[in-house]
């Protein structure tokens, strides 16, 4: 009986060492799509391509149309916002906007209206002041933007 028992012990760790070296193989086989980052590292010139590639554009909502709920807007190809400038983003309660100043003035790249407002009325420049007006069933709200030496602030509201 001693004999039977030290057969099956020596069977049983021969079978885990096989399974073992299976799974360390199959690993490395696999290699650093298990335990790599996912596309490989990328050096510091890549990132760098990659940023200066342009955005994506989205395509615009047609202007003139009131819309029911968040919306964002963006510009098309052609458009002012192909002259690289000073962009900087807003918000107000009713929505956000992306201004830039560009030769012709402030210009409104894209704009979206928060939950519960819609975009009503929309200037995007470029003209001296690009405005957009948000509103709402008990609210109204408008985001009114200027170039100020050459970067876009946010106009005081008149209310």
């Amino acid at each position: 009986m001693g004999r039977r028992t030290m057969l099956a012990v020596a069977g049983w760790l021969a079978t885990a060492v096989v399974a073992t070296l299976i799974g360390v193989f199959a690993i490395r086989l696999v290699g650093e799509s298990l335990t790599g980052t996912p596309g490989g590292v990328r050096s510091q010139e890549e990132i760098a391509r990659a940023l200066a590639e342009p955005e994506p554009v989205a395509p615009a909502t047609p202007t003139g149309v009131p819309t029911p709920g968040p919306q964002v807007t963006t510009a098309s190809p052609g458009s002012p916002s192909a002259v690289t400038g000073n962009r900087r983003s807003f918000a107000t309660r009713g929505g956000g906007a992306v201004a830039e100043c560009v030769p012709g003035g402030v210009y409104l790249v894209s704009w979206y209206a928060h939950q519960g407002y819609r975009t009503d009325d929309v200037d995007r420049g470029p003209d001296d002041d690009a405005e957009v007006k948000f509103v709402s069933p008990d609210d109204e709200d408008e985001l009114s933007v200027r170039c100020v030496d050459g970067v876009p602030r946010l106009e005081p509201d008149d209310d």
